[in-house]
This record gives structure tokens, C-alpha cells and sequence, in this order.
């Protein structure tokens, strides 16, 4: 039987490589693609998520949702996937317009028609938080929430403390994150080192000569120059499509534990920083006095640590293989 995905996408050129992992995958139907504004404004997004689905050939209704963070004004990535979000490039714009309805309201009326569905998180977390604001129940409707987000107990990719999706809005992460959604954080760090593809695997991708293959090197220009900027180390990073293919088959996951984890919102310094109780700490009897208002203690997030690279570049070069 095939899943139910539902996919929550700030759309750049990242997160089209991630849409283009699922819509290819024999393995699951994306009932709605709901957008948010992050990267880029939400308009731009609905235009790259709805450019994004017509590659694919897919017909999949595209809802337009939050203009802006909860609480604050909206700030973008611009400056690492281009002014459009994908590099720049030109590329034409869709046939297709966005459905009428909200993505709040769109993501409550997916998940009561498929309860049990997965949600996978590509951007900041607005759109979730307003859908719980309007079903408090929706966790019992969603059977996985894989969110793609977070720096858990390393460096961020926006501040020292923070990764951009949790970063640009603190306030709507930390609703989600205490919500009681069946959550899985798989956080920025995954998409670094090995996992990043280097200069030989944006090579092989290009040889395959396929439309989703060049189109997936070309949107992620401007991101590979910023990702070398950033961090000195030469390639493309895809945390969305990492996020994508741990949400598609779990086992490219290989470590992995449950925490406590809460955010960050008011810190001059540590603003959308995931805090991870990874010790367990907040178990310790004395620390449960000290801390009691801010460790409440229950595990409420599988957080993954490591991935099996391999398998992850394989999954990455099936999808891209379609003509």
C-alpha cells in the first residue's frame, strides 16, 4: 500500500530536489504540497513548488499559506538560492495556479481524509502551528512528522546556534515541537561532510543527461557558491532532500535517539536554537527542581544523528534518473 505524504515546503533549490524525491517514488502519493514563506517569499515559493510538480508531470494541488513568521517580519535566504530561489536561472513560469484554499485549512481537511498520513517539514514551521491553532487534535491525525530543522547539540547555518528553518520562526517551532506530533528532526548537520555531493557526484548527475538530473544541478548554482562561502567546503548540501529520503525509507537513518527537545525563542544569542536534552538531564532528580519550568523531561522527538550515505546518494540518483 502506497503512503500518504503531505508535503510543508518553503520552495528553493533544495526543497525542489526533495519534491522531485517524492513525486518519483513509487512508494507513496503526495496528497497536497502546502507552502510557506522562508527562503523566499510565499508567492515565489508557490511558483517554484508548482514549476517543481510540472517537471515531474504531477498534477498535485499546490496551497499557498503563511506571508510571514508568526511574530516576526520575514526574513530570507535569498542570499544563498538566488533571488527566485532557484539560482536565478529564468525559468518560466508554471500553467497552474494555486488551490483557493489556505494551507492551514488544507492540511486539517488532508489529514482528516488520510489519517495516518506523514508530513514532512521543509521549511520554518508557520503553517503547522496555524493548523494546530485550528485543530488542536491534528497530532492524532499524522502519524509521522519528519521536520526537517535544527542544529541539535552542533553548529547552525544562520547563526552559531541555529539552523534558518527554526531560525525564522522560533515561535511557530516551539508550538509544533510541544505539540504532541509523533516528530523526527532531522537536522542540518546530516547534509554536511560526506553527505554533501561533492564535485565527482554533481559530475555522474550531469552524465545521466536527464531534464530532473540537470535541472537539479542547475537550480542549486547559486547554493553550492553560498555553501563554499559558508563553510569553505566545496559542493552542494540538500538538507531537504536528505530530510526527503529519511522520510521515504527510514532505514538510510543508521543512529538515532529520542529527547526532549524545546526551542529557543527569546535569546540574544541562541534565537531558534533546538535545545536537545541528550543526556537526559532533565530526568535527574535535583536538575527537575532547578529547571523544572523549562525541562519538562519526556522524550517528545526521535532525533537522528547519522546516515548511511550510500544509500542516501543512491535513493538521490534514482529519483534524478527519470526521464
Amino acid at each position: 500500500m502506497r503512503r500518504v505524504f503531505l508535503i510543508d515546503t518553503d520552495t528553493a533549490s533544495d526543497d525542489a530536489v526533495a519534491l522531485i524525491m517524492a513525486l518519483k517514488s513509487p512508494a507513496v502519493d503526495v496528497a497536497a504540497i502546502t507552502v510557506v514563506a522562508g527562503n523566499v517569499g510565499v508567492d515565489q515559493a508557490c511558483r517554484n513548488a508548482l514549476y517543481t510538480a510540472e517537471l515531474c508531470g504531477s498534477s498535485v494541488a499546490v496551497f499557498r499559506g503563511a506571508e510571514a513568521p508568526l511574530a516576526r517580519p520575514l526574513e530570507d535566504a535569498s542570499w544563498f538560492h538566488g533571488r527566485d530561489g532557484m539560482g536565478d536561472h529564468g525559468y518560466p513560469a508554471p500553467s497552474r495556479r494555486v488551490e483557493p484554499l489556505g494551507a492551514a485549512d488544507a492540511m486539517v481537511e488532508t489529514a482528516e481524509k488520510f489519517p495516518g498520513l506523514t508530513v514532512v517539514t521543509l521549511g520554518p514551521l508557520t503553517n503547522i502551528a496555524l493548523a494546530l491553532k485550528r485543530k488542536p487534535d491534528l497530532p492524532r491525525l499524522i502519524g509521522r512528522c519528519v521536520v526537517m530543522g535544527g542544529a541539535p547539540c552542533c553548529e547552525g547555518n544562520v547563526t552559531p546556534a541555529a539552523e534558518f528553518n527554526i531560525w525564522c520562526d522560533p515561535e511557530a517551532a516551539r508550538i509544533v515541537f510541544r505539540s504532541g506530533l509523533r516528530m523526527e528532526m532531522v537536522g542540518w548537520q546530516l547534509c554536511r561532510g560526506a553527505a554533501a555531493l561533492d564535485l565527482q557526484d554533481i559530475e555522474r548527475i550531469k552524465a545521466m543527461g536527464t531534464p530532473l538530473g540537470n535541472f537539479a544541478i542547475e537550480c542549486n548554482s547559486t547554493a553550492q557558491a553560498a555553501y563554499l562561502e559558508q563553510t569553505g567546503e566545496h559542493g552542494i548540501c540538500l538538507p531537504d532532500p536528505v530530510a526527503m529520503a529519511m522520510a521515504l525509507d527510514p532505514t538510510i537513518g543508521t543512529g538515532w535517539s529520542e529527547h526532549y527537545v524545546d526551542i529557543e525563542t527569546s535569546g540574544d544569542l541562541t534565537r531558534g536554537m533546538t535545545v536537545v536534552d541528550r543526556l537526559n538531564v532533565a530526568g535527574n532528580a535535583r536538575n527537575r527542581r532547578v529547571w523544572n519550568e523549562l525541562l519538562r523531561g519526556s522524550p517528545n522527538v526521535k532525533v537522528w544523528w547519522s546516515l548511511d550515505v550510500g544509500k542516501w546518494k543512491a535513493a538521490l540518483s534514482v529519483a534524478l534518473a527519470e526521464h
